[in-house]
């Protein structure tokens, strides 16, 4: 897993509430084995058209959304079934950061485990920020896990939670099993003993 300290990039607002997995990533593209991929479906019903062609009324489709990752949302986001190909498929894509009044909580969780920051704001924080990038053509934001700061280039500073344990992991890039790597030497040790 790569680590996440800084990020600064172009935001798309995503103005809808309980966006679920099966809209990230809808089922009939969860037949490939590898994490990598789905960048290319992601949101497929909504990104396209029947004909295959770019849904031009889709937030990621508009010119100013081209680019984009940094993807802000309303609440519930990522409600719906547990699978861990909706944080893939947004990785893929190119999202870094995804800022949101809450989560669903086992999306939340695939999000550390993948290198995608799930950032909690209050709903009139998260108001405040889709006015501003309706306001500002180009709307970046830059996010600091280290600082726990969200700023831009207006004059904006916030603060977020992020609990310490997965803030340290994302620092460092430790998934799972990164973590359970880390004690390699202790855990051949107690295999030899036991043989």
């Amino acid at each position: 897993m790569d680590p996440f300290t800084q990020h600064t990039g172009l935001v798309a607002s995503m103005d809808r509430s309980a966006v679920d997995t099966d809209q990230i990533i809808p089922k009939q593209f969860l037949k490939r084995i590898e994490r990598t991929g789905f960048g290319q479906f992601l949101f497929f019903d909504w990104r396209f058209n029947e004909d295959g062609s770019d849904n031009p009324e889709f937030e990621l489709n508009k010119p100013d959304a081209k680019g984009a990752t940094v993807l802000l949302a309303r609440r519930n986001f990522g409600c719906g079934s547990s699978r861990e190909h909706a944080v893939w498929a947004l990785a893929d894509y190119g999202i870094k950061v995804v800022i949101a009044p809450s989560f669903a909580d086992i999306f939340y969780n695939n999000c550390f485990k993948n290198s995608v920051l799930p950032i909690k704001l209050s709903e009139e924080t998260v108001e405040q920020l889709f006015q501003l990038a309706a306001k500002h053509e180009g709307y970046k934001l830059s996010v600091d896990l280290e600082k726990q700061t969200v700023t831009d280039d207006h004059g904006l500073e916030l603060q977020f939670e992020v609990d310490e344990s997965r803030r340290y992991n994302m620092l460092h890039g430790l998934d799972d099993i990164a973590l359970t790597l880390l004690h390699e030497e202790k855990i051949t040790a107690f295999e030899t003993a036991k043989s």
